[in-house]
């Protein structure tokens, strides 16, 4: 995309889910400005927590992780942009939101400030409008100011030109990784029975590779299957259509297997373009089944999902599903990993080599163990097989 000058902070508020690839909602955003013009560099997103008892620490930890990362990439920002996102619930007006928000505008600006970073701008954006908690009251409407129409601001302007997807919302992306309300009891059933079956199997030296080559089988299976499905144009008709495609045993057996780090890795391999949608769709659904005393096990889903997704471009999605993943499971070092490489910017194309290789390495270890070692009886003729000796023999 050619460079976009902003002069506003209309046009700032405005270009926020262009900055993240997504609209944002219930969220703290960060954005590193570098230089004389104030270019953008590093942003970070963190969840609004609901007790504002743990605003200061969180403001503390947001203004230290961008500043941190942004001096190891870019150097030190000169400055900072923050945007509050969250829009009203029950009988709440937006300017209640802007209020209520208001006092952790206030630990951010401070906490940036204690950096040497100041914070020039911060904006509230709910409910379709947005406030400046940098400017004097009497200069900020008490209503706020309206964004501009979808589709009518600068940023919608040069995406567009661009060639590139308009921002989604990031609750419509998260709806399609989470399990939907109310929670399918026949879902829980089956992963009952699988835990039942399998995890003493997974535990076990003797049956745990068998389980894996059956948890590949059937994700295999599966893939095709999703493959020669149509596709849905609409994503909530999607979604359920791909639900469809799963018996609920045969997807508690996938949820429990993809648990193994080895067969978790196989089927990271899965990100052809011939297969990579399928994939993702596949990953999404096993994801949406786990919910109550089974929602932990989703992060396995949700980091491979993510994995899929970046692989094929939709670094928003990747982001996000990476993010429910790590909130799940905060040590997983598969999503860490993964999430570290998103936010650097880093090429996905290093990892799929990697898992190419891996494979390349696999298939021949796997081979050269079903010829066995060179010069054994039966596994070809060796130097001093009997293979060997017919053969001089012949000569």
């Amino acid at each position: 995309m050619d460079q976009v000058t902003l002069r506003s902070a209309t046009e700032l508020a405005d270009a926020l889910p262009y900055l993240m690839g997504y609209r944002p909602s219930d969220s703290a955003v960060l954005v590193a400005l570098h230089g004389e013009h104030s270019r953008f560099g590093g942003r970070l997103r963190l969840a609004l927590p609901e007790d504002p008892r743990e605003w200061p620490a969180m403001a503390d930890q947001l203004a230290e992780c961008l500043v941190r990362n942004s001096i190891r990439r870019r150097g030190r920002p000169d400055a900072m942009v923050l945007f509050l996102s969250r829009d009203p619930r029950d009988a709440e007006r937006p300017s209640d939101v802007m209020e209520r928000l208001r006092p952790l505008a206030q630990h951010i600006r401070i906490a940036c400030g204690a950096l040497d970073v100041p914070v020039v701008e911060a904006l509230c954006v709910s409910g379709g409008r947005w406030w400046s908690y940098c400017r004097p009251a009497a200069a900020v409407p008490e209503q706020g100011t309206a964004l501009a129409p979808p589709g009518r601001s600068v940023m919608a302007a040069a995406t567009a030109y661009a060639g590139l997807p308009a921002p989604r919302p990031m609750l419509d992306i998260e709806a399609r990784l989470k399990p939907p309300q109310p929670r399918n009891r026949e879902h829980e059933i089956a992963l009952d029975a699988a835990c039942a079956e399998l995890v003493p199997r997974m535990l076990d030296g003797d049956t745990c590779e068998r389980v894996r080559q059956r948890t590949l089988a059937k994700a295999r299976a599966a893939l095709e299957r999703f493959r020669a499905a149509p596709r849905a144009d609409d994503p909530t008709r999607a979604d359920r259509q791909d639900d469809r495609l799963l018996d609920d045993h045969e997807a508690a057996a996938m949820i429990l297997g993809l648990q193994d780090r080895t067969t978790r890795d196989r089927v990271s391999e899965w990100t052809a373009p011939e297969q990579a949608d399928a994939a993702l769709r596949l990953w999404r659904a096993l994801a949406r089944r786990c919910a109550g005393p089974y929602a932990d096990h989703a992060a396995t889903m949700l980091a491979l999902a993510g994995w899929v997704a970046w692989s094929s471009g939709d670094e928003a999605e990747a982001r996000i599903a990476l993010g429910l993943s790590l909130d799940l499971e905060p040590h997983c070092g598969y999503a860490r990993l993964l999430h570290y490489a998103v936010c650097e910017g880093l090429d996905p194309e290093l990892l799929r080599s990697r898992l190419r290789q891996d494979r390349r390495q696999r298939v021949v270890g796997s081979a050269t163990a079903r010829r066995g070692p060179a010069g054994s009886a039966g596994r070809g003729p060796g130097r001093h097989s009997p293979g060997g000796r017919r053969a001089r023999t012949r000569r």
